[in-house]
């Protein structure tokens, strides 16, 4: 059993996970989901910086497109250690196309 407190909704439930991901504790569908997932495949959206050149500031937002596996955000992060772009980028822009070989690209959250 694994205790998780939801953050789906603004209630903050204290879900009760068992190891086959049966949740007790939710007060909404979604919480049950929530707790569901977190304990089988916990996943992220993670955001960063990478270094920009030729622009008015020095870093530029990115932001994985969708979430990644929760185990994998120490190595997704290694991958922007090298990276430096150069303006003008436009907002969404691929920085990195594969985060691991999950087919999920880093992106810029804004134009610069």
């Amino acid at each position: 059993m694994t205790n998780i407190i939801c953050i789906i909704c603004p209630k903050g439930c204290n879900l009760i996970v068992s190891e086959n991901g049966g949740t007790i504790g939710h007060s909404c569908a979604r919480g049950e989901i929530y707790g569901r997932e977190e304990r089988i495949n916990p996943v992220r959206i993670v955001t960063s910086t990478v270094k920009i050149s030729g622009a008015v500031h020095s870093r530029i937002p990115v932001k994985t497109k969708t979430h990644i596996p929760k185990h994998l955000i120490s190595d997704a992060m290694r991958l922007l250690d090298d990276v430096e772009l150069t303006a003008p980028v436009d907002e969404g822009f691929t920085v990195i196309a594969d985060i691991c070989g999950t087919g999920i690209p880093w992106v810029t959250t804004r134009g610069m």
